[in-house]
């Protein structure tokens, strides 16, 4: 019952019924209307170029229903080149109501990556060599950058897992078409292969994984972080349409079937 009365005050604030003043550190989303699963949207930071990285928050608040749902965080396009997946996260973004799971999702986290078609950001650095554990003084393909976080990508992203503490992290990548294996929760990573449909990998980096978001993350916090690996051309429909009600479930979590009625109706100006 509490659920339905929140989701149903929700509801009436999206729909312009009651007013809702938006705290300094968020804003409602612009067109909200048109996003019902949107109940916030933050800035987390900005890239070396200037641009805005995003976090959506999505579904149910945990400090309303406690702990019998979990908080995640779904993380795309870390690496610019690697652009597939944020369609799943796109489309839980601006599809139907999320029910069950405190839910952030962020897209586009490498935006000046994403706008140059390339792996690294701007200062030619992978950011999944850049975090603060294990780092090492990486080269080539996988610069680690000139010290652990020098990038304001990173400490963006470490400022805002550090203020979530998500139960969970999936970090979506391409194109090894794999979920990580080689965790301390395989359990765990066997279900998410399952449900996405995908194979179980040994993402060791070909040894040691230095300076990876996963790694920081795990070593640091009681949530659990995972890689997941789409191959190198997922399709449009698996992207948008089949992967992200697969993401929920993992998490028991679901879409509304169809959205309120007030969300359906056109602005006539």
């Amino acid at each position: 019952m509490r659920r339905l009365l929140t989701s149903a005050v929700t509801g009436i604030v999206a729909a312009g019924i009651l007013s809702a003043a938006p705290s300094p550190a968020s804003a409602l989303p612009e067109r909200a209307e048109r996003r019902p699963a949107v109940i916030e949207t933050k800035v987390i930071g900005k890239s070396v170029a200037g641009r805005r990285i995003r976090a959506w928050h999505l579904g149910d608040r945990q400090e309303e229903f406690g702990e019998d749902i979990p908080s995640v965080v779904l993380i795309s396009t870390m690496h610019g080149n690697e652009r597939a997946t944020q369609q799943i996260l796109a489309s839980l973004r601006d599809g139907a109501r999320v029910h069950e799971v405190d839910l952030w999702v962020v897209p586009v986290y490498n935006p000046d990556g994403l706008a140059r078609n390339t792996r690294k950001n701007a200062r030619g650095v992978d950011l999944n060599r850049n975090y603060p554990y294990k780092w090492a003084d990486l080269d080539g393909n996988y610069e680690s950058g000139p010290k652990p976080a020098s990038e304001p990508e990173t400490r963006a992203m470490m400022r805002f897992l550090t203020k979530v503490r998500p139960d969970y992290v999936l970090s979506f990548h391409q194109p090894l078409n794999g979920v990580d294996i080689n965790v301390e929760r395989p359990r765990f990573a066997r279900k998410v292969a399952d449900h996405l449909d995908l194979p179980t990998r040994n993402l060791d980096c070909g040894g040691v994984c230095h300076g990876t978001m996963t790694g920081w993350f795990n070593h640091h916090f009681k949530g659990f972080a995972l890689t997941v690996e789409y191959g190198a051309r997922p399709g449009r429909q698996r992207m948008r349409e089949d992967a992200p009600p697969q993401v929920l479930k993992i998490f028991d979590a679901f879409r509304s079937k169809k959205p309120p009625q007030q969300e359906l109706v056109e602005p006539t100006t």
